[in-house]
């Protein structure tokens, strides 16, 4: 029986190695070129557009800055091929990500405990919100109890209470994709005004 060195082993192993990486090298050529369609399918931050709700939401009014839906709502406004939003849902994109994405999860998309608000944004309208918002809501489903605390006196949540609705809407359509907003529109004198007045200072 002869025994063999580790000496002697290594050039072996290292020449196996090379011949794999040489086999996969050449499979990785033969290979089909990617399908952009199914990429975008595939990409975690492509939006997820829903054209009714789209609809629903467009800005038909824009008064100080503020954009409002045919029902007289906030809403969102994007332009520039769907890169430049306005101040007010890159707002309640930073507010969101501030207050409230450690129960509703990143980009509004959920949790283990908290419903995903792209999907609530979906049905319930900007009264309900702002009243869940600010009174909280309790729901028991198959023996689990959630509740939702009450931000009425948090100033840093109910001065922001439209931006977070704007932004909400635009998830919920998704005009606005899983990213933080690269480009915005500039602050409007009336939100530095609102701003001040509501956190009095």
């Amino acid at each position: 029986m002869h025994i063999i060195s580790k000496a002697a082993i290594r050039p072996l192993v290292a020449a196996i190695a090379l011949a794999s990486v040489s086999t996969l090298a050449v499979q990785a050529q033969d290979a089909k070129k990617a399908d952009p369609a199914l990429a975008n399918q595939l990409d975690p931050n492509a939006p997820e557009k829903d054209s009714k709700l789209i609809d629903k939401f467009a800005a038909v009014k824009v008064e100080d800055g503020k954009y409002q839906d045919a029902e007289g709502h906030p809403t969102f406004h994007i332009t520039n091929d769907g890169k430049k939003f306005d101040w007010y849902a890159y707002s309640g994109y930073r507010r969101y990500h501030a207050e409230c994405h450690v129960c509703h999860g990143p980009d509004a998309m959920g949790s283990t405990y908290a419903p995903a608000l792209k999907d609530s944004l979906k049905t319930i309208g900007y009264e309900e919100f702002i009243g869940i918002l600010a009174g909280g809501k309790r729901d028991t489903q198959a023996g689990q109890e959630k509740v939702m605390p009450a931000f009425g006196d948090n100033k840093n949540v109910m001065c922001y209470a439209d931006d977070l609705y704007v932004y909400l809407k635009a998830r919920a359509s998704g005009a606005m994709p899983r990213v933080r907003p690269s480009d915005k529109e500039d602050k409007p004198e009336a939100a530095k005004a609102a701003e001040k007045e509501c956190l009095g200072g």
